[in-house]
């Protein structure tokens, strides 16, 4: 029992990936607070962000880059094709998979959004600090496959 509560505390007070998943549901909170009014979640102007970026691009690169499970990807890309913020692109291969491009309501919305986005980086930059901030750009720099520019 005594080795029980030692591997209990342990696990509440050090665990990374606990500490991890309640950072990112803050952070991700403040996103959407500033996001709710272009009726956009933070996950979506992300995937927005992608694709707009480095489109065309398939879905199954999207999900690599971003370490997205299927499901998750094929939920706010439907949504995302659906408000017509990004389309599929015909590339003469099989027709599956095809790459996915932003239209130029994506691009307006993330022009629109731009405030919105810059508020909510005010206010995590504030949360977690400067030094915060640059370690998270850091970690998440090598995990992300994106390219650079």
């Amino acid at each position: 029992m005594k080795q029980d509560k030692h591997i209990i505390d342990q696990m509440g007070c050090e665990c990374l990936l606990s500490r991890t998943r309640i950072l990112n549901r803050v952070l991700t909170g403040i996103y959407d607070d500033e996001l709710r009014p272009f009726r956009l979640k933070a996950t979506q102007l992300n995937l927005l962000v992608v694709v707009a970026r480095i489109g065309p691009i398939r879905r199954i690169d999207i999900g690599k880059r971003l370490h997205l499970d299927p499901s998750t990807l094929t939920r706010n890309l439907r949504v995302m094709l659906t408000n017509g913020w990004i389309e599929e692109v015909a590339d003469g291969e099989d027709g599956r998979g095809l790459p996915l491009q932003a239209t130029v309501q994506g691009h307006d919305l993330v022009n629109q959004v731009g405030p919105a986005w810059r508020k909510a980086q005010d206010r995590v930059q504030k949360l977690v600090g400067k030094d915060g901030a640059t370690l998270l750009r850091k970690l998440a720099a090598n995990m992300i496959e994106l390219p650079s520019g």
